[in-house]
């Protein structure tokens, strides 16, 4: 478990992390998510004692991590996959990961295997591609057998073998019983993999939620219904939890918090007409974009890229 109390990180006038406050559980993958700027690789180093808190605290498993007397097998971490010698081997260096921290040397050749490096383990890992060095990265953040993981954009660089590889490999260790914690910018991923989110914003925290949570506060499922009655198919629709808008005078209505189905069977029920039946689902990309749209630092410009595409 990652317990932050109040984590406080200041570089001069710049404040990068701003009192968070949140746990990640065992048992579940844990998506790290905001914007560029928004204080996620330092809140991560801070973690793992790289960096030290202005102010508050963080723990692991209910210690500092630097007061673990065998921290690689308590926390398993991938902050920056090309932090290796590039000229020693792959082999090699899980090997020296092992030794320095008292573990078996069959456990080398275990994670090795998990991460499909079995074919380039003698080679030296500076002639490694993007996706290689993150296998190796996920393979020395493996090696300890940590109860805690976190990875920092684990399928950055990975061909869709490897993303796929690295999704059943999150949900396993989760399955397992252990924390997950995972820092990425790929929403599609994350609606896939993550059970539960910490999205922070110019270093404060913006949510502390699940996927469906989020989603159904950014719109969730929304129905699009056409009728020639809309006054009165409001009416047969109105209940606890679902919410219909439309504009006066329109036969067209938007409903939140009755499915499809659900709609098209009360009005059958009721005898009124339907012209158009529509469902649409808001996804995690929307969810996220209007959360933290006032937390972003660098907007890009449409206009500087249309100007860019024209002729000269």
């Amino acid at each position: 478990m990652i317990d932050a109390r109040q984590l406080t990180k200041r570089y001069g006038d710049k404040t990068a992390v701003d009192g968070l406050d949140f746990v990640v559980k065992p048992g579940t993958v844990t998506g790290f998510l905001g914007p560029n700027g928004a204080g996620k690789s330092t809140t991560m180093r801070m973690i793992v004692g790289l960096d030290a808190p202005t102010s508050g605290s963080v723990t692991v498993n209910g210690r500092p991590y630097a007061r673990h007397q065998a921290p690689l097998q308590e926390v398993g971490a991938l902050l920056e996959a090309k932090s290796i010698h590039p000229g020693r081997s792959a082999a090699n260096h899980l090997r020296a990961l092992a030794l320095t921290h008292g573990i078996p040397r069959r456990r080398v050749d275990e994670v090795i295997e998990l991460a499909g490096l079995g074919s380039v383990a003698r080679k030296r890992a500076g002639a490694f591609s993007l996706g290689m060095g993150q296998r190796l990265g996920i393979a020395a953040a493996l090696l300890g057998d940590p109860q805690t993981v976190m990875l920092d954009e684990p399928v950055n660089g990975l061909d869709p073998e490897g993303v796929l590889w690295i999704r059943n490999l999150l949900k396993t260790l989760a399955d397992e019983g252990r924390t997950v914690f995972v820092s990425s910018h790929l929403m599609s991923e994350m609606a896939l993999v993550a059970d539960h989110l910490i999205i922070v914003g110019r270093g404060r925290l913006l949510a502390d939620t699940t996927v469906g949570d989020l989603i159904r506060e950014a719109g969730g499922d929304t129905v699009t219904v056409v009728t020639q009655d809309p006054a009165r198919l409001r009416d047969v629709l109105a209940g606890p939890g679902v919410d219909v808008t439309g504009r006066i005078g329109s036969e067209e209505l938007q409903v939140t918090g009755a499915t499809a189905r659900e709609i098209g069977l009360k009005a059958a029920e009721h005898g009124i007409a339907l012209f158009e039946l529509t469902s649409r689902s808001v996804s995690l990309e929307e969810a996220f974009m209007d959360l933290t749209r006032d937390a972003v630092e660098y907007h890009g410009s449409t206009t500087a890229v249309e100007t860019l595409g024209r002729p000269a």
